[in-house]
């Protein structure tokens, strides 16, 4: 029975990560109006579920390294008590900060949790420098790196930009158009006609509009190969978190000697699946319209430097979270281009800084009534 909880407490997880997580890779997408809602989310679904696939090949340290081993002693970690305290804790604050609108870190919420239900079982005895190395310092490295890299990459590429005589368009729309009016009738009734008048220009706000990039490259506009470049990045960054993300999650059923590893994976790919499908749209718009504003050159360069960093992260097996580093890259193209949301960023660090804490207490407090119970 226990393991069945811890299953669908995995899924469960699973679930808030997806809802959390998914839109991520694809902020910028929606964020510079080169697709809608629905393609950027059916986009991110279906590249998100191939990494989670491939992480079973890929990714086998992360899996050994979020099983709690080497942070707290070997028989708490061979508890299902303690791996489901953990699912619990983790799950839970993710899923508030989902309903919240707010991009928080999944891999912080595990740490937190792990800390917590560490904390609650071995007291003193957990293993803080294991922490310090392997998990806490990555985590905290890993949106100032992205901040950096975005920046540069951004300016390299503003300046090749210029250099190649790539310019920017904006579209302003004239033709004919139609008006509906009330025409008076001989019943003294009104009917309503469609009259056309003369060829007009239309002009409308900033936001409205929507910047191109001209000239031709390789017998492509720019702005199709900006535009196939920005979906292939963005495709990168959730295969990515995808590979990245999984095996921290599938850990949790390790214990479960008679379910096929292979298994987990499917599950979990699934319900991150359908969470992303369900229930990403709040920190969609914070990611793709509250952070900074964005083009499609901007967030080219901003799921660009997020690829990067991740797929190093899943290949040498260090826990960065794709959250902070997706989040810091827009960081740093906003405070670049100085067109940061200051206010919406100040929130979201808050978060982050609460996230680790929140889930070390509701895992920990979890772990605690489990084992009070069972006394």
């Amino acid at each position: 029975m226990i393991f069945v909880l811890l299953f669908f407490a995995t899924c469960f997880l699973a679930y808030s990560n997806g809802a959390n997580d998914n839109f991520k890779g694809v902020a910028s997408l929606f964020g510079s109006r080169t697709c809608n809602y629905r393609t950027a989310i059916s986009w991110a679904t279906v590249t998100t579920f191939g990494g989670s696939i491939m992480s079973i090949f890929l990714a086998p340290t992360l899996l050994k390294k979020f099983s709690g081993k080497g942070i707290v002693p070997d028989h708490f970690v061979g508890s299902e008590y303690f791996l489901l305290a953990v699912a619990i804790g983790a799950g839970l604050t993710v899923i508030i900060a989902t309903l919240t609108g707010f991009p928080i870190s999944t891999t912080h919420a595990l740490t937190g949790a792990i800390i917590g239900c560490g904390f609650a079982a071995a007291g003193p005895h957990l293993n803080f420098s294991a922490l310090g190395k392997g998990f806490v310092l990555p985590l905290l490295l890993s949106p100032l790196l992205a901040m950096a890299v975005a920046g540069l990459l951004y300016v390299f590429f503003h300046g090749a930009r210029i250099a190649l005589g790539l310019k920017k368009e904006w579209c302003v729309c004239i033709g004919e158009g139609e008006r509906v009016i009330a025409m008076p009738q001989p019943n003294s009734l009104l009917a309503l006609r469609a009259v056309p008048f003369p060829s007009h220009l239309t002009v409308d706000e900033v936001e409205n509009c929507r910047e191109r990039y001209g000239g031709n490259f390789l017998g492509f506009t720019s702005q199709e190969v900006i535009d196939a470049a920005h979906f292939l990045s963005a495709g990168t960054v959730s295969f990515a978190r995808g590979l990245n993300d999984t095996p921290k999650i599938v850990a949790l059923l390790l214990l479960w000697k008679s379910l096929d590893i292979r298994w987990g994976f499917a599950a979990v790919a699934g319900t991150m699946a359908v969470g992303g499908l369900l229930n990403a749209r709040k920190v969609a718009e914070t990611m793709s319209k509250k952070i900074t504003t964005m083009n499609h050159g901007r967030g080219f360069t901003a799921n660009l430097t997020t690829a990067i960093l991740v797929v190093l992260a899943s290949l040498f097996g260090l826990p960065v979270s794709t959250t902070h580093v997706s989040v810091g890259s827009l960081f740093g193209i906003g405070l670049t281009t100085g067109k940061a949301n200051l206010g919406t960023i100040n929130a979201i660090v808050l978060s982050w800084l609460i996230t680790l804490p929140c889930a070390a207490v509701v895992g920990g407090a979890f772990y605690w009534l489990t084992h009070f119970l069972r006394s």
